[in-house]
């Protein structure tokens, strides 16, 4: 398959997932609110990644290019790297299960005495999946190595309607526990969907750990383990940080990091999966113009796409969670506090994206470092923030601290990739011609907002959206006429 019928597929079953993702979203806030109930959930679902993003997610990684390159022969790879991985993964989630009480009290200190005791049940209940959803990345970046994109693609699709008939049909009954099985089954579900990339047969994990693609795989893991791991730390940081500020103020975090993670899924990732080949096809020695060329037309077009989309969602965050989450248990007060993270966060959007094309471009080059530090930074910035920020501010400041953490990254990711390989581009300019069309765009945006006052919600978004739309697009034309036309052309294409 073409890298074009590659991107366009990815594309389009990633989108189908993402929106189903979303409606899973809408039915769990429908059925449990923002409350202890979804907050423990939440909780016991982050034990589970810590596990997974310290093994599974850099094994996944790591094992691309090695059955890459090796092509059918590398099943023999992959199914060393499941035996090292289950069995890894099992020691692990047993010592998890018979810790749950000690590891909840640390990511939870805020719980009361029944939150805390359902989040551990909840724990040892979403424990069960780690290795599906480990053999699962496995399996899914194996795939993808030797061509075959779907079953990769698909498996959001398959996992969100489980969890949403979970939701809605067991959630009444069995509470919380109804998502953590649904969890279970819906991970079982991913890993059925990868099998016809193997012919429709599982392959078995082996303990052949001899096998030198099994070797170059756990040479690649240290550096991709800090990645793989930033990401999930930061998110068990705050839904520490934030269990001690109210009940339901992890389940709001987590909305409204769902909701705006959904714009940078469609977006961001969709654009990257089209930008990284290229990247990997000019990261070669004198070729360096055409590299930088690459990092300032990405980055520009993201950018450009983002700014508008980051004013509608801050001036108009309380009416789209309205429209999206006000159904069922989910009330006023979780609206408010979820509407607060979201305008919060949105604006971390345009670093994310500048950042994530910076770590791409210093993958492509052979320097995996950049993206380590970028990551660790993050880290530090985004766990200082939540110290400083949420007592002060509440969940709105877990927010603040996140798009700091994502401004620092993107800063190290840009200033390392300047001076280790010369590759910064010329952006100073595009992005301020995008500023200042944002900038205008808003304040046309908020006169909008003022006026649709008392309106429906629905048309208050449209007319918002709009108007910022039609004033950015006719500004950005004269100040920044470059990426403007590269996003027109790659939509078009």
């Amino acid at each position: 398959m073409s890298v074009r019928g590659a991107a366009l597929l990815t594309a389009a079953l990633t989108a189908a997932g993402a929106a189903l993702g979303l409606g899973r979203d809408v039915v769990v806030a429908a059925v449990f609110g923002a409350g202890p109930a979804m907050d423990a959930f939440l909780v016991a679902q982050g034990l589970m990644n810590l596990v997974l993003g310290l093994v599974s997610g850099a094994l996944a990684k790591a094992v691309v290019p090695v059955v890459a390159r090796a092509g059918a022969e590398g099943l023999v790879t992959v199914r060393a790297a499941l035996g090292l991985s289950c069995v890894v993964l099992a020691a692990g989630g047993v010592a998890m299960w018979l810790g749950a009480p000690a590891v909840v009290a640390v990511l939870a200190p805020g719980f009361g005495p029944a939150t805390t005791a359902l989040a551990v049940d909840l724990t040892r209940v979403v424990l069960v999946a780690t290795v599906l959803v480990s053999a699962t990345n496995l399996l899914a970046g194996a795939g993808q190595a030797v061509g075959r994109f779907a079953p990769a693609a698909s498996q959001g699709v398959g996992f969100n309607v489980v969890m949403i008939a979970s939701a809605a049909l067991a959630g009444p009954v069995f509470g919380a526990h109804a998502l953590a099985w649904g969890f279970v089954v819906g991970s079982a579900v991913r890993l059925l969907i990868q099998l016809p990339a193997f012919g429709w047969r599982l392959p078995l994990p082996s303990l052949r750990w001899r096998d030198p693609g099994l070797a170059e795989v756990v040479r690649l893991v240290p550096a991709l383990l800090v990645g793989s791991a930033a990401s999930t730390v930061n998110t068990l940081v705050d839904r520490a940080v934030a269990s001690t500020v109210s009940d339901g103020a992890i389940a709001s975090v987590n909305f409204a990091a769902r909701l705006v993670s959904t714009v940078d899924l469609v977006l961001v990732a969709t654009v990257l999966a089209a930008l990284y080949p290229k990247l990997a096809l000019a990261a070669r020695p004198g070729r360096l113009a055409e590299l930088r060329g690459l990092v300032e037309r990405g980055a520009g077009a993201l950018v450009a796409v983002l700014v508008p989309v980051v004013v509608v969602v801050v001036l108009t965050a309380q009416p789209v969670v309205r429209l999206v989450f006000a159904r069922g248990a989910f009330d006023d007060r979780a609206v408010a506090m979820t509407a607060s993270v979201t305008a919060v966060l949105a604006c971390g959007l345009p670093a994310l994206a500048v950042r994530e094309v910076c770590a791409r471009t210093a993958y492509a080059v052979g320097d995996g470092g950049i993206a380590v530090r970028s990551a660790l930074v993050a880290v530090v910035v985004n766990v200082g923030g939540d110290v400083l920020l949420a007592p002060r501010f509440g969940v709105a400041g877990i927010a603040g601290a996140t798009v700091a953490a994502g401004v620092a990254g993107a800063v190290v990711a840009v200033v390392g990739l300047h001076r280790r390989h010369g590759a910064l581009p010329a952006l100073t300019r595009p992005l301020l011609g995008v500023a200042a069309a944002g900038s205008v765009a808003a304040v046309a945006g908020l006169v909008a907002r003022w006026l649709t006052g008392g309106v429906p919600d629905v048309v208050a978004v449209a007319v918002v959206g709009a108007v910022v739309l039609v004033s950015y697009v006719a500004v950005v034309r004269v100040t920044a006429p470059g990426p403007l036309r590269l996003l027109l052309g790659t939509v078009r294409r």
